[in-house]
């Protein structure tokens, strides 16, 4: 019996945006923890290596020296984006920035706002019959609040979904038609915050960017590029990641009556089934790192310079690192997942996204208790590290 790990093939590329890997990666990344725990994946999406083992992503997580996070995402960015794109140690002084604006209680206070926009939402709807819930509910709940904290025009919200996602998941079929559609998007995100930033340097605002403009970072105030730096990696990642969650929780939510059940029957479940459902869905899937130094993983040589890529929803999944990690059971006790990310790049707004989750999922259940797929709609998840559901057509 041959005991040798397997490992990534130049003979054997994977394409992990197939409808396979995009609407069962469950399944997906069971097959590949089993025979090729450093997979290798060229797409238009993905390029370099894939790791799925719970220990390995723990590894590249916790391991920014030899896995630098360091401008790792081609996102369509100038420089590195602080604080997910700068290493340790100078991640720290950002971090004691950032940190702050999505503490618990900055969190707490925001919940009022965010319920009332909730309702508003649903009740807009909720005479129908029928819904989009993609674009009624999942994709302007978090995006508003986003925009209004960092002191953006909500009036201009369909133009920056538009930009975020040519950054995201534009609709390409090589990388190198990524690459260009990503630097003219990114571009035009550039001069949008730079417009707005200049502004605030003339007129100084009760938000966030004039905020940064007034904070200083190891004895030094930040300059306008690094503002505008900030808010660009808050531009991406506060009108997606949130919106990308709700889709994939109301579609299991829509597919399991049984699990959605339990929700109706005790609503004090939701802050579980949310833990347990990022952890199941994951909806950030993979994040970049590249490595600094020649290494391996799991038997696999990585050669200096390597794009790695730590599948956060293989991790969750996986057998070694959660009892029966293939069941759904919002009744888990222990839930370690890896769904914010892990190490000194976790997710900043872990706290504002479970609160927007929960205040979606209590309002929408009390109001939309019983709700299907449509007839007819094959729901497809969004190529990318990340899982949106466009299409998510419900009926009730």
């Amino acid at each position: 019996m041959n005991d040798e790990p397997k490992v990534a093939s130049e003979e054997q590329p994977r394409s992990f945006n197939n409808s396979y890997f995009r609407n069962h990666p469950q399944e997906a990344y069971k097959l590949l923890r089993q025979t090729t725990p450093v997979a290798r994946a060229e797409s238009a999406y993905d390029s370099g290596l894939v790791v799925t083992k719970h220990e390995d992503v723990l590894t590249v997580l916790r391991s920014p020296e030899v896995f630098s996070s360091d401008a790792a995402a081609d996102v369509g960015q100038i420089r590195p984006l602080p604080p997910l794109e700068i290493d340790p140690p100078e991640h720290s002084k950002y971090r004691k920035l950032t940190d702050p604006l999505f503490s618990p209680k900055r969190v707490a206070a925001l919940e009022g706002t965010t319920r009332e926009l909730v309702i508003g939402l649903i009740e807009a709807i909720v005479g129908n019959g029928k819904a989009n819930f993609h674009k009624a509910v999942a994709e302007p709940v978090p995006s508003i609040v986003f925009l209004q904290l960092l002191g953006l025009p909500v009036s201009r919200l369909p133009e920056f979904i538009e930009l975020k996602d040519g950054i995201i998941r534009p609709p390409v079929q090589t990388m190198a038609e990524r690459a260009e559609a990503v630097r003219a998007t990114g571009a035009k995100i550039y001069a949008v915050l730079d417009e707005v930033v200049k502004d605030r340097v003339a007129e100084p605002r009760d938000d966030m960017i004039s905020g940064f403009l007034d904070s200083e970072v190891d004895g030094h105030r930040l300059t306008v590029e690094e503002v505008i730096d900030i808010c660009y990696l808050f531009f991406l990642a506060g009108l997606d990641t949130v919106t990308a969650s709700l889709d994939c929780m109301i579609t299991f939510l829509a597919t399991h009556p049984e699990r959605r059940q339990e929700l109706l029957d005790d609503p004090a479940l939701i802050p579980n089934a949310i833990e347990e459902l990022l952890r199941w869905e994951t909806p950030v899937s993979r994040v970049v790192r590249i490595a600094t130094q020649d290494t391996e993983l799991s038997g696999c040589p990585i050669a200096k310079g390597t794009s790695v890529s730590p599948a956060l929803i293989s991790a969750n999944t996986d057998e070694s690192f959660m009892a029966r990690a293939d069941e759904v059971d919002f009744h888990r006790e222990t839930n370690k997942h890896l769904a914010f990310g892990g190490g000194v790049h976790r997710c900043l707004g872990s706290h504002l996204a479970r609160m927007e989750l929960r205040v979606v999922l209590e309002e929408w259940h009390a109001r939309v208790p019983h709700y299907q797929i449509a007839d007819g709609v094959d729901i497809q998840y969004s190529e990318g590290g990340l899982r949106q559901v466009d299409n998510l057509e419900i009926i009730w």
